[in-house]
C-alpha cells in the first residue's frame, strides 16, 4: 500500500511538473517573441476583424476589404470573427501566417452559442436539466463542431444572472441564481476546453458579458444597469469568478454602464477584481464596437478619448470597433497609456494562441476531412436528443395524463411551434440549417405506434414574412381562421398535444419585450380545444419565462420544451411517451404577469414581510393586492412520472460545519431521477440576506420504492457572503437549513453556527 501511495504521488508530481514546464515554455516563447515585435505589430494583436468575404475566393476591390486584407498580410490583425469552414479558415490564416514579418496566427471566434450545426436546446433550456455531465458533453460536442470547422474560439457562455424575463437574452443564460449559473459555467467552460487547448477538438471558452448586462433598466437591452454592491458581488459577479477558477481563457465585457460607467472602460471590473484579486490570466475581448459605444454613451470626447478609456480599463481586444487600429500606437507614442500595458495585453493574446497551438501548425483547425466526417451526423444527433430530453421540465400533469400511450387511438396535434422545423432550432443558431429540426408533429408520428391516427392542424399563427437574426420580427394578422379545422381535429382526438409559447426570434440579443404573456390568439384557441377535449397536453416553447396563469390553471399537464434544438420533436416524443421520465428543474422562475418582473426566489425580508396584517385584511405589508409575491411555477419546480417523498431531515453541526442529511424515497411504481436542493438562510447577519438560496444540489435516480440517505457538507463557502467592500465574510448565528425538490416545497430545520 505505500508502494502504490509513493508512486501516486510520483505520478501526480510529475504531471504537475509537466503542465508548470508547458506553461514556462509558452511564457519563454511568448516573451520572446514580443522581444521581436514593433509597436505597430504589438498593436495588430489587439485588433479583432469582422469575416466580409470568402476567403476562398479573390479579396473583394472596395477599399475597406482591401485595407483588411493588406493589414492581415503585415500582421497588423490579431484576430478575425465570423470567418468560416475549414477552408476559409485555412485561406485566411494563410494570409496572415504567409505574409507577415513574423507569421504570427490568427484566433478565428463565432457565437457558438448552443451547437455548431447540431442545435442543442438554447442555454437556459440545457441549465433547466440541472446536469453537469449532460451539460459538459453537449458543450464539448459544439467544440468538436466547431473546431472541424477552423474556429478556435467560442464567445460562450453567458453567463449573467438574470432576474427579468422582459430581458431578451435569458434565454442565453443559466437564469436567476448565481450558484446554478456558477456550475452550468463549470460545465460549458470544461466542455469547450476540455483539459488542453491544445487538442484540436477543443476551443477556448469566453465568459462573457462582464458585467451587470442582465439588469438593464426595465429589462431593456443595452440599458443602463444601475446595482448595489451587495447585488454586483453576491449575485452578478460569482458565476464569472467561477469561470476564472474553471479556467476559461478569455471574457468579454458589456454593452451596459454600471452606476454610470461603461463596463468597456470599468477598470475597477477589468483591472482591480478580474486581472487582479482573481488573477484572471486569459484575455478580455469588447463586444462588439463597444469601445466606439463610448462616445455615445458620453464618457468619451472622441474615439481616440475611447480607445485611452477602455484599454487602460483592462479591455485588451477591440471587436470591430476599430478603434484600437486608429489611435492605439499614438496613444503610446505620446505617452497616454504606457508601452508596459500594450505587452501585458498582447502577452495574455499570444498566451492563448500558444495555448491552442497555433504556433505549432496554424492549419491544425483547418481539417476538411474532420468538417465532413464530425459536424451534423447521428451521433452528434443522439447527444443532441439526451440533452434536449434532460432539458425539459414537467410543470404540470394533473390526473397522470402523462405519459401518453404510444398505441393510443388518436391524437391531435395543433399549433405553428408543433409544426415548425424551424422555430426549435432556436436564436443565435450558428450554422444550424434552417427548417432542420425535427417538428414535435414528426416527432409524435416517429414514436406512436402505426394504429395511432395523428391529425395536424396549425390552428394560429404569432408571425409572418421576414424570420431572421438581425431584423424585427412581423406580428401575424390572426383572423382566427384555422380555430374552425383545430377545433374540428381536437373533438374527435382522444387526446391532443398542443404546443404553444414563442417564436424563436422573440428571444436573443435585441429582443426584450414589456408583454411576456402568449402572443396573437394562442389562448383563445387553447381554452377554445379544452371545451371540446379534456385530455390536452400543453408543449411549451419559449425562451424565457412566460406569464401563463391561465395555463397553469385550466391545462390538465404542461411540458416546458424550451427551444429544443435539431432533435427537439423526437425529444419531445421521448418524454410525451415515456420513454424518458423528465427530470428537469425550472432555473427561473415563471410568473402570473409582467407587473412581478424582476421576479426571483432569493428576495430580501424585507421590515414588512407577511404579518397578522393579512390575516386581518390590512394592507400594510409588502405585497401585490391583486396576484400573490410568488409565481406561479417556483425556481427549481419539475415533475416526474415518478413520485418522491423526503423525511428525516438531520443536522449535525461542528465549529464551522453542518453536516445535511435527508431520506429521499421514490413512492411511485417507475425509476425516476430526482434534483434533491439545500438552500440556507441566515437569519441574523451585518448584511441583510435572502429569505432563502440555493448552495447545493445532487441528482439521483431511485427504482421504484427505492429509499436512499442523501448528504451534504456545508461550510463557511456555502454559509458566509460578501460584504459592502467585497470581501467574503462569515458570521456566527442562527441559520435554517432546506432541503427539496423546489424553493417552495422543502423540509427545514435550524442550527446555530460558530466559525
Amino acid at each position: 500500500m505505500k508502494y502504490r501511495l509513493l508512486v501516486g504521488a510520483l505520478m501526480i508530481t510529475s504531471a504537475l511538473s509537466s503542465q508548470q514546464l508547458k506553461t514556462a515554455q509558452i511564457t519563454q516563447k511568448v516573451d520572446s517573441l514580443l522581444s521581436l515585435m514593433t509597436l505597430a505589430e504589438k498593436v495588430g494583436q489587439t485588433n479583432m476583424y469582422n469575416g466580409t468575404w470568402e476567403f476562398t475566393g479573390p479579396v473583394p476591390k472596395d477599399g475597406n476589404n482591401q485595407l483588411k486584407a493588406d493589414n492581415i498580410s503585415n500582421g497588423y490583425v490579431g484576430g478575425m470573427l465570423n470567418v468560416l469552414t475549414a477552408d476559409g479558415t485555412r485561406e485566411a490564416q494563410k494570409m496572415a501566417v504567409e505574409n507577415s514579418r513574423l507569421g504570427i496566427p490568427l484566433i478565428f471566434g463565432y457565437d457558438v452559442i448552443h451547437g455548431y450545426k447540431t442545435m442543442l436546446p438554447v442555454p437556459i433550456g440545457q441549465s433547466s436539466s440541472w446536469d453537469y455531465e449532460g451539460v459538459r458533453q453537449g458543450a464539448a460536442l459544439a467544440a468538436r463542431e466547431t473546431a472541424a470547422s477552423g474556429v478556435h474560439w467560442t464567445f460562450s457562455p453567458m453567463i449573467d444572472v438574470s432576474h427579468d424575463a422582459r430581458w431578451g437574452r435569458i434565454m442565453e443564460g443559466a437564469g436567476e441564481d448565481p450558484y446554478l449559473s456558477s456550475v452550468m459555467a463549470r460545465a460549458w467552460i470544461k466542455g469547450y476546453q476540455g483539459d488542453d487547448l491544445s487538442d484540436p477538438t477543443t476551443i477556448a471558452a469566453c465568459a462573457k458579458h462582464f458585467a451587470g448586462y442582465a439588469f438593464a433598466e426595465a429589462g431593456r437591452d443595452y440599458n443602463t444597469a444601475d446595482v448595489s454592491r451587495q447585488t454586483l458581488y453576491n449575485v452578478i459577479l460569482p458565476p464569472f469568478k467561477a469561470a476564472v477558477e474553471a479556467g476559461a481563457a478569455t471574457f468579454m465585457n458589456a454593452f451596459n454602464d454600471v452606476g454610470g460607467v461603461p463596463a468597456t472602460a470599468d477598470s475597477y471590473l477589468q483591472r482591480d477584481i478580474l486581472k487582479g484579486k482573481w488573477g484572471f490570466d486569459g484575455f478580455m475581448v469588447s463586444d462588439w464596437g463597444s469601445i466606439g459605444e463610448l462616445l455615445t454613451h458620453g464618457v468619451a470626447r472622441d474615439s481616440a478619448h475611447a480607445g485611452l478609456l477602455a484599454f487602460s480599463a483592462g479591455s485588451d481586444m477591440d471587436m470591430e470597433a476599430r478603434i484600437y487600429e486608429y489611435y492605439l500606437q499614438g496613444l503610446v507614442e505620446k505617452g497616454a497609456i504606457d508601452e508596459a500595458l500594450l505587452d501585458d495585453a498582447v502577452r495574455r493574446i499570444l498566451t492563448i494562441k500558444y495555448q491552442l497551438g497555433l504556433f505549432d501548425d496554424p492549419y491544425r483547425y483547418s481539417d476538411t476531412s474532420r468538417e465532413k466526417n464530425e459536424v451534423y451526423n447521428d451521433q452528434t444527433k443522439a447527444i443532441a436528443r439526451d440533452v434536449a430530453r434532460k432539458s425539459m421540465v414537467l410543470l404540470k400533469n394533473q390526473g397522470d395524463l402523462l405519459p401518453l400511450d404510444p398505441n393510443v387511438k388518436s391524437i391531435a396535434v395543433i399549433g405553428q411551434l408543433a409544426g415548425s422545423k424551424d422555430i426549435p432550432l432556436g436564436n443565435w443558431r450558428a450554422q444550424a440549417v434552417p427548417n432542420s429540426a425535427v417538428s414535435l408533429e414528426e416527432g409524435i408520428r416517429n414514436a406512436v405506434s402505426r394504429k395511432t391516427k395523428v391529425t395536424f392542424a396549425q390552428g394560429y399563427t404569432i408571425t409572418e414574412g421576414r424570420r431572421d437574426f438581425v431584423h424585427e420580427l412581423k406580428w401575424a394578422n390572426d383572423t382566427g381562421e384555422g380555430f374552425a379545422e383545430a377545433i374540428e381535429v381536437a373533438k374527435s382526438a382522444e387526446v391532443v398535444v398542443m404546443a404553444v409559447g414563442e417564436d424563436c426570434y422573440q428571444t436573443g440579443e435585441g429582443r426584450s419585450q414589456s408583454d411576456i404573456r402568449l402572443v396573437g390568439r394562442q389562448l383563445e384557441l387553447f381554452q377554445e380545444i379544452t371545451k371540446v377535449n379534456s385530455n390536452v397536453v400543453v408543449v411549451l416553447m419559449n425562451g424565457r419565462p412566460l406569464a401563463i396563469p391561465e395555463l397553469a390553471e385550466q391545462a390538465p399537464a404542461i411540458l416546458e420544451t424550451w427551444f429544443a434544438g435539431s432533435e427537439a420533436g423526437n425529444a419531445t416524443a421521448d418524454v410525451l411517451f415515456g420513454k424518458y421520465n423528465p427530470s428537469g428543474k425550472l432555473p427561473v422562475t415563471f410568473p402570473h404577469n409582467v407587473g412581478q418582473e424582476p421576479l426571483h426566489y432569493d428576495r430580501k425580508n424585507t421590515g414588512r414581510p407577511v404579518t397578522n396584517a393579512f390575516d386581518n385584511g390590512l394592507v400594510f405589508w409588502s405585497h401585490y393586492t391583486d396576484v400573490p409575491n410568488e409565481g406561479v411555477f417556483p425556481f427549481g419546480h419539475g415533475l416526474s412520472y415518478a413520485s418522491f417523498s423526503y423525511s428525516d431531515l438531520m443536522l449535525k453541526t461542528s465549529r464551522g460545519v453542518v453536516e445535511v442529511s435527508v431520506n429521499v424515497t421514490n413512492t411511485s411504481e417507475i425509476t425516476g431521477k430526482e434534483t434533491v436542493q439545500v438552500y440556507i438562510r441566515d437569519r441574523v447577519a451585518s448584511l441583510a440576506q435572502p429569505i432563502k438560496k440555493l448552495v447545493d444540489f445532487k441528482q439521483l435516480s431511485l427504482k421504484p420504492g427505492e429509499s436512499r440517505e442523501v448528504t451534504f457538507t456545508l461550510n463557511g463557502e456555502d454559509l458566509g457572503f460578501y460584504d459592502n467592500t467585497n470581501e467574503f465574510i462569515v458570521e456566527d448565528g442562527l441559520f435554517d437549513i432546506m432541503v427539496g425538490t423546489s424553493s417552495e416545497s422543502y423540509l427545514k430545520q435550524s442550527t446555530d453556527l460558530t466559525f
